[in-house]
């Protein structure tokens, strides 16, 4: 978008707020659809939907009338369709495995995640160069459908949860459960206002980062996908620590860590000078260097915070624990997206980030002097 379409740090704000915000409109809702039908359909459905939708966006590019404001709309509607595939994905998981094999089977999760980050940002960036960015949003389309696809496929055990009652009274109920779980409970309760700061600073982080990079830096889109890249790399590796860091340290030493490690990733390509100084090779080098220091926190945390935070909670609830807590992480992002781009803007970009870095720092310190302090493997 700030190659095609001339976008500023601002439009890239708005078009990521676009993104999260039906987490925010519609996310505690869709927490108590998916703990009231079989999730396997809703998974297949949403992931066949999400690539008609950004399928769209190539059709849109060839007829000349893909702007900002198609854009927002288009993330809109891929945004409502990831949070009922989001809700019913994560909720799962603890149906098909044991509680003490859910570490290590989010950890292979991130880890597949990490993989495709990894040689994602430089296929992107290479189709961007060479075909434009509608064509890398096509390809992205075909993942979507190949996984409906392959999901649909497997035979999986997706029992139907029992009827209850259906009018809107009951749904309400269902609600407080949701939220009283989540904001009531001794040490979910702290995780997940650690969580919303987090989403809140880096969002700033990620908005300001791609503008950044391009403009301030000077690195073309090959080299802010091979940074993005670096930040995959990391996550696989971080991701492939949790056994060793699960053995040595507590829940919260490993998410506070990860996450000051995260802020110290950012705050090397804050530091960063501009190609002028460093050449192409040089800001690639320490930018990307940055992002691998991200990257390695990023994936340390992902599988201990999700797997403690299912674990915990009883199966009927996990739909809405997930929901309450993914809602509004992203509400968080449709505050700190364009917060960030028009920081950018007003200010500086190098500013924006020393404020992510900062929040996300205070985030990490808030967490371990917490409830969440008591938090163990075993709860």
């Amino acid at each position: 978008m700030v190659i095609d379409l001339d976008g500023s740090a601002a439009d890239v704000g708005y078009v990521n707020a676009a993104r999260w915000a039906p987490y925010l409109l519609v996310g505690l809702l869709v927490g108590v659809l998916a703990d009231r039908v079989r999730r396997k359909p809703l998974l297949v459905s949403t992931d066949l939907a999400r690539a008609a939708v950004l399928g769209a966006v190539p059709l849109f590019a060839v007829t000349q009338t893909l702007s900002v404001v198609v854009l927002v709309g288009v993330m809109a509607a891929f945004g409502l369709l990831s949070v009922c595939n989001d809700a019913a994905h994560q909720s799962f998981l603890p149906r098909l495995l044991p509680r003490a094999a859910l570490p290590r089977a989010n950890a292979r999760l991130q880890q597949s995640n990490a993989i495709a980050q990894t040689s994602g940002p430089v296929l992107a960036g290479g189709l961007v160069a060479w075909l434009g960015a509608p064509v890398a949003v096509l390809v992205d389309a075909v993942s979507y459908l190949v996984s409906g696809v392959l999901i649909a496929v497997t035979p999986i055990d997706d029992p139907a949860p029992e009827r209850s009652a259906r009018g809107v009274s009951s749904v309400v109920t269902e609600l407080r459960e949701g939220l009283r779980w989540v904001y009531r409970h001794p040490t979910l309760r702290p995780l997940a206002l650690g969580g919303h700061a987090w989403f809140l600073f880096n969002a700033v982080l990620g908005t300001v980062y791609i503008p950044f990079a391009l403009r301030e830096l000077g690195m073309g889109a090959i080299g802010l996908g091979v940074t993005l890249t670096l930040a995959g790399v990391g996550g696989f590796v971080g991701s492939s620590l949790w056994g060793w860091l699960g053995r040595r340290l507590s829940p919260v030493r490993i998410l506070a860590g990860a996450r000051l490690l995260e802020a110290a990733g950012f705050a090397v390509v804050a530091l960063t000078p501009g190609v002028d100084a460093l050449g192409p090779a040089g800001v690639v080098a320490v930018a990307g260097f940055g992002q691998l220091l991200f990257g390695l926190g990023l994936g340390a945390e992902g599988p201990v915070e999700l797997s403690y935070r299912q674990a915990v909670t009883p199966d009927q609830l996990q739909g809405r624990m997930n929901a309450t807590m993914r809602s509004v992480n992203r509400a968080a992002i449709v505050v700190g997206a364009p917060l960030g781009g028009l920081l950018a803007d007003a200010a500086a970009p190098r500013l924006a980030l020393w404020v992510g870095v900062l929040g996300v720092a205070v985030s990490a310190v808030a967490l371990a002097a917490s409830g969440f302090r008591h938090a163990n493997h075993d709860d």
